[in-house]
Order: C-alpha cells, then sequence, then structure tokens
C-alpha cells in the first residue's frame, strides 16, 4: 500500500472547518487577515481554542497563514500572534516573509515552517536554503508543469512538497485599495471597508477583462492586504491525480477561495475517494469520471475546469 497524501483546504469559519473535515480533508488552513493573504474568511485565536482540540481528536493538521508581507509596525503583533499559535499547538505556519522564520525560533520554537513564495517557489536549491533554516515544506509555484514539479519532489527527499490540485490561483496582488479609489473617483459618496469591498467584489461579481481576449473574465476583489486578480479558470486534476500520487507529492490542496462551501465539500468528497482508491491499490486503480461528473454539476459555466501548467510549459 502506497503513502496517502494529505488533503488540505483553508477554511474561513470554524464551522466551514469542521464541514470540510466531515467531507474528507486532512488539513486544514486558517488565519487572520492582518497576517495572511487571500484567505476565505477569518479564524481568530479565541475561536481557535475550541477548534483546535476538536480538529486534533480527530487527527487533522491544523496550519496557520502568515504569509503577508510585514512591516516593521506589524513584527511585535506578529510575535505576540506565533505565540498564541504554539500555545494553542498548532503544527505549521505558511510563510514566505523571513521576518516570519525570525520571529517564530522565539515565538513558537519547534513549530513546522511551511516555506511559500507564491510564484517564486521554482526550484529544489532555494527550497533547500530554506531547509536549513527550518523549513519542513515547501508550496511549489503553480506555473510549474508536471515533470517539473516531481523533479523537485525527487530532489527534495527530506523536504515535504505541497502542490494545489483545484481550484481559482492569483495572478496580480498589490497593496493598494485599488478597487476603493476607483468607486471614490465615480463620486461613491462613503468610503467602505476593506470588508464591505470584498463582500461588493464577491456579491457583484468584479471582473478584469481585456480588450484582446473578451471572452476571458478574472475575478478581481479587495481586502485589507490589498487588490487582487484571479485566474480565469479552475485548475482540476481530478482525472490526472494519480500522477502526483506516483511522484510522492505530499500534500494535495484544494483551493476553497470564491466558492461556496457546498462547492467545496463536493470537490473534497470526490478527491478523497480518488486518493483512497489509488492508495488502496495503485497497479489496479481505474478513475471513475462520476467523481468529474459531481464537480462539473457544480461549477460556474463561464469557468472553465483545466490543468492549469501541468501539462503545458510556461512562457516568461
Amino acid at each position: 500500500m502506497t503513502t496517502k497524501p494529505e488533503l488540505l483546504i483553508a477554511a474561513g469559519t470554524p464551522e466551514e472547518a469542521k464541514r470540510y473535515v466531515e467531507a474528507g480533508a486532512d488539513a486544514i488552513v486558517v488565519g487572520e487577515h492582518r497576517f495572511g493573504l487571500r484567505l476565505p474568511g477569518e479564524i481568530t485565536v479565541s475561536e481557535l481554542e475550541k477548534l483546535a482540540p476538536w480538529l486534533r481528536e480527530r487527527g487533522v493538521k491544523l496550519y496557520a497563514a502568515v504569509n503577508n508581507l510585514f512591516s516593521n509596525e506589524q513584527l511585535e503583533e506578529l510575535q505576540a500572534y506565533l505565540k498564541e499559535l504554539h500555545r494553542l499547538q498548532v503544527d505549521a505556519l505558511v510563510f514566505g516573509d523571513p521576518a516570519v522564520l525570525i520571529a517564530a525560533r522565539e515565538a513558537a520554537p519547534g513549530i513546522g515552517l511551511h516555506w511559500n513564495a507564491e510564484m517564486t517557489s521554482t526550484n529544489y536549491a532555494t527550497a533547500k536554503y530554506w531547509g536549513t533554516k527550518g523549513a519542513t515544506r515547501m508550496v511549489l509555484a503553480r506555473e510549474l508543469n508536471l515533470e517539473e514539479t516531481l523533479e523537485i519532489k525527487r530532489l527534495l527527499p527530506d523536504m515535504e512538497v505541497q502542490v494545489q490540485v483545484h481550484g481559482i490561483t492569483n495572478i496580480y496582488h498589490s497593496k493598494r485599495s485599488l478597487l476603493t479609489n476607483y468607486n471614490n473617483h465615480q463620486g461613491q459618496s462613503r468610503v467602505l471597508t476593506s470588508d464591505e469591498v470584498l463582500k461588493a467584489c464577491v456579491d457583484q461579481g468584479l471582473f478584469l477583462i481585456e480588450q484582446e481576449r473578451q471572452n476571458e473574465r478574472y475575478p478581481v476583489y479587495e481586502d485589507m492586504n490589498g487588490t487582487h486578480i484571479m485566474s480565469s479558470d479552475d485548475i482540476c486534476m481530478l482525472d490526472s491525480l494519480h500522477e502526483l500520487m506516483e511522484g510522492g507529492i505530499d500534500s494535495l490542496k484544494i483551493e476553497s477561495l470564491l466558492k461556496p462551501v457546498a462547492y467545496n465539500e463536493t470537490v473534497l468528497r470526490s478527491y478523497r475517494r480518488a486518493i483512497d482508491a489509488y492508495t488502496a491499490d495503485p497497479a489496479g486503480y481505474a478513475f471513475d469520471e462520476s467523481l468529474l461528473d459531481a464537480i462539473r454539476e457544480l461549477q460556474d459555466p463561464r469557468r472553465e475546469l483545466s490543468y492549469g501548467f501541468f501539462f503545458k510549459e510556461q512562457v516568461y
């Protein structure tokens, strides 16, 4: 029997986290907007007081996203936050800024460190460098193809490797409040809070559309960390998941951002069944098309399910 990869998803509320575990998740990412980027919601330290033990009782890993880019003014509150996460026995921190690693040495000694530099996590040598600094996992850039992904895993035998296998991806981030500024320019009488802008973006379905490719709709939303432009399609590696499992990938992430909870639950159940079926009998594994059909039934018809860059070469 082969080793099962972890099935990971981010949750925006304690209730979402519990529903995702019941749907098959092995690990949950949580966070607060002041410390983490592109979170589906906020789960505070006080809410983690109850959620963390509930997850531990069920053998589910708990990770905290602290992948923001920090200013000098934020470092003191970052240290205090990491101390609380350590007290609550959070399993690992997802980070990109070295400030997190430095703060964790004092505030959360021994905690797992998952290095995620977004689109620049593209080679094994840099990952090995962060491994010497304490990182235990590399979160791969979504721009890598399958061959590059599996090569990195082969060259990192002592480090876990995580890839995104489903959902929307980020293609642009500005720390400026571009949508608020636009609304103000258009004569918006009241300055909206970051939460109000985010809700408006999601509810109204705001998109960036290029003149040359008007069929491509890039969702745009804003929160307290700035403005985010997202991909026009959704990654879906379900029918090729066995290739990642054959290559020993340790963690498979479902991106929950900008998706209904019911959709994410369906995705989790399909990936859970595929992972379990392959793990039980790799040699006899055959993909069950009904697992993909269940996702297609809930998929936004304006958003194509694609393989992302897994089966095509990125052109820089």
